[in-house]
């Protein structure tokens, strides 16, 4: 039986990689190689640019109601395949079926979202004295380049290419190599939904090759990416000189500040979801658990203990809550940093080892671990880990929440509880990061806007922000004679 290949999807078919090179596809659980996938180089993406630039004058010109039939066509039949698509992302990434299933919802609102929001993406007009009239026009940009990360695939990569189709752009598409099948299904959906050919095209491989490929490339306008810091960073000395637009969404390291006047069931329960959901693999997990010292203990001992019941394990089993880590390079740098938090004189409160469950003893489990005792500043509460290890630490007011917190290089989100309405409001305006929920966490309006500060990125996703983005706003200027007849 010959091995499934994943290849690239350029000018509205599926395309071999030109140098006939392949990566191997691990599945996580497993331990295993299930696939190959194409390994891409520039000329790839120059094959793909091509089709794109082919393509950008009948689509930029696209009747708005047009679109949205084929854009909302595609989440259509998303839905429709949402269980096929779920497995692929678990197969894939190694999150539980039931959880991909939720996450292939969120990618078919996605489109269907922007879909219909292009539909309202209104001109600006300002009326000036003696009958002068500015108006602005917002025109697509061209071809541009949308370079998604492994942690939620489709869902991530569904939030950049709809606003970027819906405003009229033609895509390159990069998904990340660990976690190409359900882009790879994508393409099929894009035909069949009747999306012209060269609109969308998916260039699978590595980021050094592709990645680079995309960044440098000359005639692509504009990088919206998601993934770590570093390459953010890399990106941005290329792509900035070049006058490119950019969007950086990169790592998080949020705090999680519980006060002793808050909800204590809701904010445990919670808190046990913000940790540990999709292994921890999500920007917007709580990793830094900070509780006021009235009620330290009482709520260490019983998330702790919430946390002890937790499943892990086959992505397949209903009541795995966390599955295997995506990559084995990944499992072993949590692995480290859970080694490298004993050294730096935390202790294990629970966890904090591998997990080799029956039958899948090959694959990259780790046990959800909580640790106590590091210090505000020590390395572990300080650097993104991206998987299931949280810190639990006290502290006594206001201000010492605020110090700690905002003590990170990261800015992305940051979860409150308290019951005070002057204090969530007033921590809400000092915390420096990009999004804040008070007594709640991961409910997502997707009219507004998404990112952080500092090191956790450069511009916003979602809503009116990320068809903006997508756009080239243009001033025109108009005077009219009033007292002619």
């Amino acid at each position: 039986m010959s091995q499934l290949k994943l290849n690239h999807y350029i000018d509205g078919a599926y395309a071999a990689p030109l140098k006939n090179q392949y990566l191997d596809n691990v599945n996580p659980a497993k331990g295993e190689v299930y696939s190959q996938v194409a390994s891409g180089t520039s000329e790839d993406v120059e094959l793909a640019y091509k089709a794109a630039s082919k393509a950008f004058p009948a689509w930029s010109t696209t009747p708005a109601e047009d679109k949205f039939k084929i854009l909302n066509r595609i989440a259509e039949l998303i839905d429709e395949s949402n269980e096929r698509f779920a497995e692929a992302e678990s197969l894939d990434q190694g999150k539980p079926v039931w959880l991909a299933k939720n996450e292939m919802k969120r990618a078919a609102q996605n489109f269907r979202f922007f879909a219909t929001g292009q539909m309202h993406f209104a001109s600006e007009s300002h009326a000036m004295e003696k009958g002068t009239i500015n108006y602005t026009l917002r025109k697509p940009l061209g071809v541009v380049a949308c370079i998604s990360p492994w942690n939620l695939p489709l869902y991530l990569f569904s939030w950049k290419i709809a606003p970027a189709l819906a405003a009229g752009n033609c895509v390159i598409a990069k998904p990340s190599e660990f976690t190409p099948y359900t882009a790879n299904l994508l393409g099929e959906i894009c035909t069949k939904a009747g999306l012209p050919a060269g609109v969308l095209n998916i260039v699978q491989g590595l980021g050094q090759h592709v990645g680079e490929a995309l960044v440098t490339h000359e005639d692509i306008k504009a990088i919206s990416f998601t993934g770590g810091t570093a390459t953010g960073k890399r990106i941005a000395s290329i792509a900035a000189p070049m006058f490119k637009k950019l969007s950086l969404e990169l790592g998080g390291k949020n705090p999680n500040i519980v006060f002793d006047d808050c909800d204590l069931d809701k904010a445990i329960e919670t808190s046990v979801k913000s940790s540990f959901l999709n292994q921890g693999e999500i920007c917007l997990c709580g990793s830094r658990i900070l509780v006021q010292k009235g009620i330290y203990e009482r709520f260490k001992e019983r998330f702790v203990e919430k946390v002890n019941a937790l499943n892990v394990g086959p992505p397949k089993n209903k009541d795995s809550f966390l599955g295997a880590i995506v990559s084995e390079p990944h499992y072993k740098k949590v692995l480290g940093y859970i080694e490298m938090a004993k050294e730096e004189g935390g202790q294990l409160l629970t966890g904090g080892m591998s997990l080799h469950p029956k039958g899948h003893e090959k694959g990259f489990y780790i046990a959800p671990t909580v640790i106590e005792g590091l210090k505000a500043k020590a390395r572990c509460n300080l650097e993104e880990i991206f998987g299931p290890v949280v810190s639990i630490m006290p502290f006594e007011t206001e201000e010492e929440a605020l110090t700690i917190a905002n003590g990170a290089d990261y800015g992305l989100a940051c979860t409150i509880w308290t019951n005070h309405l002057e204090r969530a409001h007033r921590m809400a305006n000092k915390i420096q990061t990009g999004i804040v929920w008070i007594n709640c966490w991961l409910l997502r309006d997707l009219r507004t806007p998404f990112g952080g500060t500092k090191s956790s990125g450069v511009g916003r996703e979602g809503g009116w922000e990320a068809l903006r983005f997508f756009t080239e706003p243009k001033n025109v200027c108009i005077q009219v004679n009033l007292n002619k007849p």
